[in-house]
């Protein structure tokens, strides 16, 4: 939904100080960021590359982002993504700090999840066919697994890599054209995720809990790695895998889906809403039951439950761990967090963050490709 230049999206008028004041910010912001880039030229076309992206322009490739900041060619925007020098590193440093001032620390909830970009040619690092969740297809495109940071103040996208498929790792040469390090490896999407973790421990930020879906939430060692750093975590899991809880009988060992049967009644179930949607709450029923961790109760592993209202034999299942005594309202409302950051995939491609296509070596960096740059 477009709304013209004088009304926002909740019917609020813009005023002309309105406008004054974003484009004060984004100069601010650009300051912040400049020491970053070695050379005045860059320094001056990444402020154009930014304001292209937030204009009107219908496409934000490289000839109508030139156009916008009135170059006559495309050279010079695709020079700035492609093999210009500038601390990418860097300015994700300080495009984090500069989130956690707006958005505060309190309550603080990491989303991880992966989008995708559909591609036609070969030589872009990372393209193959591969499942394209932007289309629910398998075809050619590159993927990038993201960070996102909510609190009740508001939710951005914080840190990105770049998925490289396995045929991509054992093909130096393609590699090499592509400029992709000798020193990168083939890694996983859960070990991409565990990567970004890292460099929010190493910031010390602290961090209420972190939420994933099904891809990240089935990985042992994401799990483990979790853990061992005391992140609380709210996890989808398939519906087959193996839980170990106390039954009546005894201690069991069973897939997901069928310990409600042991352990469940009617009136365990509970009608929470997990977030606020488009047309209201978005209502579930939920059921939480402690998992054995080591064949141990130790009051912080559970499954939960999600089950439609609509339709009850569609259920969603999610690992937990956290703090003792934490409530089943505070594990419903850290999983409904986690719906944010497809709402920010969605706004980032709407501003046409997916139509610039560098080929140099990339990551995937809040919904664009950005360069890794030689030094």
């Amino acid at each position: 939904m477009k709304q013209d230049k004088h009304t926002t999206f909740i019917g609020i008028r813009t005023t002309s100080a309105d406008v004054c004041r974003w484009v004060q910010a984004l100069l601010r912001l650009h300051a912040r960021i400049a020491p970053r880039f070695a050379r005045p030229e860059p320094r001056r076309r990444a402020l154009a590359y930014l304001q292209g992206l937030l204009s009107d322009t219908a496409r934000k490739n490289g000839w109508q982002l030139a156009e916008h900041a009135r170059e006559g060619r495309p050279d010079g925007m695709q020079r700035l993504l492609s093999n210009a020098v500038w601390d990418t590193d860097g300015v994700r440093d300080d495009l984090r700090s500069y989130a956690l001032e707006q958005l505060g620390k309190e309550s603080a909830i990491l989303a991880i999840d992966e989008t995708s970009f559909p591609k036609r040619g070969k030589q872009s690092a990372g393209v193959a066919v591969q499942y394209c969740g932007t289309t629910g297809q398998v075809q050619n495109c590159q993927v990038g697994v993201f960070l996102s940071y909510v609190t009740a103040r508001g939710h951005t996208l914080m840190d990105r890599e770049l998925y490289l498929p396995l045929e991509w790792c054992e093909d130096r040469q393609r590699c090499q054209a592509a400029d992709i390090p000798e020193s990168v490896r083939f890694q996983t999407k859960p070990e991409l995720a565990v990567q970004m973790l890292e460099r929010v421990l190493r910031a010390q930020l602290p961090i209420a809990w972190v939420v994933a879906d099904t891809v990240y939430g089935g990985n042992l060692d994401l799990r483990n790695w979790l853990e061992a750093h005391q992140y609380p975590y709210v996890l989808a899991v398939a519906c087959t895998e193996p839980v170990e809880f106390q039954a009546p009988d005894g201690r069991r060992r069973a897939e997901a889906a069928v310990v409600e049967a042991f352990l469940l009644t009617d009136r365990d179930w509970q009608r929470l809403a997990m977030s606020e949607g488009t047309k209201g709450p978005r209502l579930f029923d939920w059921a939480c039951v402690p998992m054995l961790h080591q064949w141990q109760d130790d009051g912080r592993h559970f499954l939960l439950i999600r089950r439609s209202i609509t339709d009850p034999h569609e259920k969603t299942y999610y690992f937990v761990f956290a703090p003792p005594g934490t409530s089943l309202q505070e594990m419903v409302q850290a999983t409904g967090a986690r719906w944010h950051i497809e709402e920010e995939f969605e706004n980032g491609k709407d501003l046409g963050l997916d139509h610039c296509a560098p080929r140099c070596a990339i990551t995937a960096s809040s919904g664009k490709r950005a360069t890794h740059n030689r030094k």
